[in-house]
C-alpha cells in the first residue's frame, strides 16, 4: 500500500524508498511536452511521495503548479528541486487541510499566485498501522479529519470557486484499494471509501457546472512514506499483487495526468486502480502478518 504520511527527516538517514529528485526530473513519460501548458494545478501533500512526483511531472508538462502541506521544509525543498532540475517555478503554502478556513484561503491564494485554478489533486493524507481494536479516539479522528474531512473541504472550496467564476474544473482524489478491506489501517479504509463514494456522488451533482471528479487508487506503490511502517514490513508489500513487484510514484503521477488532461475529458465519477492486480490476488499487512493468518 502507498502512504502519503510525512515522517520527520531531521537527524534521520535518507529513505531507501522512492524515486530521487533527479529521477523524477528525468523519468520517461508517455505524455508529450507542453500537454498541460497554461493549466494551473494545486496539489495537496505535494512536498513528498506521490504528491512530489505529480508536481514534478505536471511542471515538466508545462503546468503552473502550487503545492501545499504541513511540512514547510519539504515544500521548500521540493519547490527548489523542481526549479533547479526542471526550470519551472512552483509556489507553495504551508497549511493543514483539516482547517476549512485555511483551505478557503489556500484556494484564493492559489488563484492569485497562479492566475487561475484548473486542476485540484487531493493527495494529502496518511495513516498509522495498528489493530482497529486498539485505536484511540484521538487516533481515529486524526485520520478521518485528514483523509475524509480535509479532502471534502478542498473539493467544496474549489468547486465553489469554479461555480462563482463560471469556470470548469477537474478534481483527482488519491484514495486506496479498499474493496477487500484494509486490515491494520481500518481508519484510512473507512475514510478513503468515503472519499470514493463522495466523489461518485459529486461527479453527478457537479456535472452541470462542468466539474469532473475522479479518483486514483494506488496499490503497493513505493515512496519514502514506507518509512512509517515497521522494519522489514515494506519488503513484503511486493507480494500483495500477482505481478510480485512494487509500483513507483510515477505510475500514480501519470494516472493523475491521464484523468486531468484532454485524455480524461469524458471521464467522471470513476476510480482508476493502479495496483498490479492486487484486487484479484494478495493481501497487505502494514503492521506485519499476524500468526493466525500465516500459512506454511
Amino acid at each position: 500500500m502507498s502512504s502519503s504520511a510525512e515522517p520527520s527527516t531531521i537527524g534521520l538517514p535518507v529513505s531507501k524508498w522512492g524515486l530521487r529528485n533527479e529521477e523524477l526530473a528525468e523519468h520517461p513519460t508517455v505524455f508529450r511536452d507542453g500537454l498541460l501548458e497554461g493549466k494551473c494545478v494545486l496539489i495537496s501533500g505535494g512536498g513528498s511521495g506521490l504528491g512530489k512526483a505529480m508536481a514534478f511531472l505536471m511542471a515538466r508538462l508545462g503546468a503552473r503548479v502550487m503545492i501545499c502541506g504541513r511540512n514547510e521544509s519539504k515544500l521548500v525543498e521540493t519547490s527548489e528541486a523542481i526549479q533547479n532540475l526542471v526550470g519551472s517555478s512552483v509556489s507553495w503554502q504551508s497549511m493543514s487541510i483539516r482547517d476549512h478556513e485555511a483551505v478557503d484561503q489556500l484556494i484564493a491564494t492559489s488563484r492569485e499566485q497562479m492566475g487561475g485554478l484548473d486542476i485540484l489533486v487531493n493527495n494529502a493524507g496518511g495513516q498509522f498501522p495498528q489493530d482497529a481494536i486498539d485505536f484511540s479516539v484521538k487516533g481515529w479522528h486524526a485520520v478521518i479529519a485528514t483523509n475524509l474531512n480535509g479532502t471534502w473541504y478542498m473539493m467544496q472550496s474549489a468547486a465553489r470557486h469554479w461555480r462563482d467564476n463560471g469556470e470548469p474544473g477537474s478534481i483527482v482524489n488519491i484514495v486506496a484499494t479498499v474493496w477487500k478491506g484494509m486490515p491494520q489501517v481500518a481508519h484510512t479504509c473507512a475514510a478513503r471509501a468515503g472519499v470514493i463514494y463522495l466523489s461518485k456522488t459529486l461527479a453527478t451533482e457537479w456535472a452541470p457546472l462542468d466539474i469532473r471528479v475522479n479518483c486514483v487508487a494506488p496499490g503497493a506503490v513505493e515512496t519514502e512514506g514506507f518509512d512509517v511502517y515497521p522494519k522489514g514490513v515494506p519488503e513484503t508489500f511486493a507480494d500483495s499483487n500477482p505481478m510480485r513487484r512494487l509500483g513507483d510514484a510515477f505510475d500514480i503521477a501519470e494516472a493523475s495526468v491521464y484523468l486531468t488532461a484532454p485524455s480524461g475529458k469524458f471521464i467522471t465519477g470513476e476510480v482508476l486502480v493502479v495496483d498490479g492486480g492486487h484486487q484479484q490476488w494478495g493481501t497487505v499487512w502494514p503492521n506485519g502478518r499476524p500468526d493466525y493468518f500465516k500459512v506454511d
